[in-house]
């Protein structure tokens, strides 16, 4: 075993320690790593901002490969620092926990608070470009991986008005596993910072596409909750305030929508705190106590009901910035916010302003709380559903739905489940399967919009009901895969308009209630013909130009209009023979193409149907 002494101990000097652990100082070595050495050099370009000393940041991903932050601030001092004797510039850039932020007479507000910031961006950096403007000089001076090539020197005058600071830098690809900036993420970085910074203006520029972008919002937060809920119904105008409590600025904008998500945004000195902290909960905590006491007082509320924080915040949009003198965050990426003095301030602000807002508006307040009180009551039905569901033995023959005719194996692995448009679809299927391994269920008509209905009448819908206890897997929490009772389940309707309609309903089932089925390959779509064509022998086809390219006669063709009118033997032919059938896995992408359904679901807007669709990934964990 090696002796621990002494000069086990390694001491890391200056920036060596960020090349040797960079994702303790940037969260990770990937793409998110590399975006966040821009956002560190914007974030002193806004603190800039904040400090009344700069209205514009240019942001530009050069040809060659690297990101140039330009600012009209005051500029990096140049002056020799007292105590390294070299100038205040170079010390910001080679030193951690160096820079104005440490100084309160400086900078009162701040996002870049660890003074890592820049320094880090230089530590991984292949080369890095420092350009000052400041007392009508401009200095420049050059680093590779954190270390000066040259001195800062004077390169060029320019107007004493003509102030600020220019980053050039190249990521070093030795750190990352990816050195290409991707614009769309910028963006929604930069509109954040421009919705949170009223009259700054931010412009993203990309060399290589020709692209470029201006954010600059002068309604701040208001226009930044109705950016947030464009594609969405809304229920009332936004709900905008600002407090200050000490040397704390809490600003807030709320608004409703129809919805049940709720999308809660919050900022801490424009740093986006993704993952909550003290602020949020203050909100939390607030929301909560001002509604319950409002429908208490209008007798809304009854016998001691009382509504839960996931109650009053369904369907809630609301943006919270704050701006505080010293922050503290949980780890340097800055993703939550740890002050705890903070969630009382919070909680105490919203709590009197949103009462006010409460008394002084009673349409809007009834709206809010009666919204809260319909989730309310969705969420109780809804849990007494899944009891009902959950509390049906799937595995034995008692509890399986009297219009499923099981299969007799119980093997998983070898057997299928049909789920079949219509009664009389549902018996040509029962007389064509293969009764050893191919289970059918016939669906009256079409199922329940899921999406629109609450999860309560959702599970009260017999169709739904059915399909949950037959497939076996329970729903929600209590989803278990290996509990699946069939390794495929096909969903069979007919080849028209409303056979599509039906498809589309059930896979809105699955993505709402088994995501999961989709990410392991277990939904399949039947692809049942839409014509027969006699000939030397029978041709089935599936679409227009396929019988074109057919070229058959009149007498020769046969129009199915519906699985029903299908024999047994041509339903095994094309829809059940696994030998010769026609199916297609089901993939998340698919409800985009589910173009009708999803229409009436979300507006005309196929961008937010996108979005609706991967959010539901998002929550299964799925990989789109």
């Amino acid at each position: 075993m090696a002796d621990y002494k002494a000069e086990s101990i390694k001491v890391l000097e200056g920036l060596e320690g960020v090349r040797k652990r960079p994702a303790m100082y940037i969260g990770s070595t990937g793409k998110e790593g590399l975006h966040h050495l821009i956002y560190e050099v914007l974030d002193n370009s806004v603190d800039e901002a904040m400090a009344g000393h700069c209205d514009k940041i240019i942001v530009t991903l050069n040809k060659d490969g690297s990101a140039t932050i330009e600012d009209n601030g005051r500029g990096i001092p140049v002056d020799i620092h007292p105590q390294f004797k070299i100038p205040a510039a170079e010390v910001a850039l080679t030193k951690l926990h160096a820079g104005g932020k440490f100084d309160k007479d400086s900078y009162a507000i701040s996002g870049g608070l660890h003074g890592v910031g820049v320094s880090c961006v230089n530590a991984l950096a292949k080369k890095l470009l420092l350009k000052i403007k400041r007392d009508g000089k401009i200095y420049e001076q050059e680093y590779s991986r954190g270390t000066p090539q040259t001195k800062l020197k004077v390169t060029g005058k320019c107007d004493e008005k003509d102030t600020g600071t220019i980053i050039t830098f190249f990521p070093d690809e030795q750190i990352f596993s990816t050195v290409d900036f991707d614009y769309k993420i910028l963006e929604t970085r930069f509109r954040e910072v421009a919705f949170l910074n009223a009259g700054l203006k931010i412009l993203l520029k990309d060399e290589e596409k020709s692209k470029k972008e201006e954010f600059h919002f002068t309604g701040g937060l208001m226009e930044f909750v109705k950016w947030a809920n464009k594609s969405k119904e809304v229920i009332h105008k936004p709900i905008y305030f600002k407090k200050q409590v000490e040397d704390v600025v809490v600003e807030i904008a709320i608004q409703y929508t129809t919805g049940y998500r709720e999308n809660i945004f919050g900022f801490v000195n424009t740093i986006n705190t993704v993952e909550g902290g003290t602020h949020v909960s203050g909100l939390k905590t607030a929301l909560t106590r001002v509604i319950n006491d409002y429908a208490k007082k209008t007798n809304q509320l009854k016998n001691g009901e009382s509504l839960s924080g996931d109650d009053v915040r369904e369907g809630l949009s609301v943006v919270i910035s704050l701006k505080i003198p010293n922050p503290q965050f949980e780890g340097q990426t800055k993703t939550k916010l740890g002050n705890s003095e903070i969630k009382g301030y919070v909680d105490s602000l919203v709590t009197a302003a949103l009462s006010e807002y409460f008394e002084e508006n009673p349409a809007v307040a009834k709206k809010i709380s009666s919204k809260a009180i319909q989730s309310a009551k969705a969420r109780l039905a809804a849990k007494k559903a899944k009891d009902l569901v959950r509390r049906k033995n799937a595995f034995s023959l008692g509890g399986l739905p009297g219009k499923l005719s099981d299969c007799s194996s119980k093997k998983s692995d070898e057997s299928e489940l049909y789920l079949v448009e219509g009664e009389s679809a549902g018996g040509s299927a029962k007389n064509a399967r293969n009764k050893e391994t191919q289970a059918i269920l016939g669906l009256r008509g079409k199922i329940l919009n899921v999406e629109k209905a609450n999860p309560a009448r959702a599970l009260s819908s017999e169709e739904i009901t059915n399909m949950i206890t037959a497939i076996g897997t329970g729903i929600g929490e209590q989803f278990d895969v290996s509990k699946l009772r069939y390794s495929k389940i096909i969903i069979m309707t007919d080849a028209d308009v409303d056979g599509e309609h039906i498809k589309t309903l059930l896979l809105t089932f699955f993505f709402r209630f088994m995501p999961q089925l989709i990410e392991n390959g277990n939904i399949y779509a039947a692809m049942p013909p839409l014509y027969r064509v006699r000939k030397k022998k029978d041709y089935y086809v599936y679409s227009e130009e396929e019988l074109k390219k057919l070229g058959a006669s009149e007498g020769s063709v046969t129009r199915f209009k519906g699985l029903g009118e299908m024999s047994a033997d041509q339903l095994w032919d094309t829809t059940m023979n696994p030998k010769t059938r026609k199916i297609k896995k089901i993939y998340i992408e698919d409800a985009v193409e589910a173009d009708q359904t999803f229409s009436m679901l979300m507006g005309d807007d196929v961008q937010s149907r996108k979005e609706f669709i991967q959010e539901n990934a998002k929550e299964a964990d799925l990989d789109i």
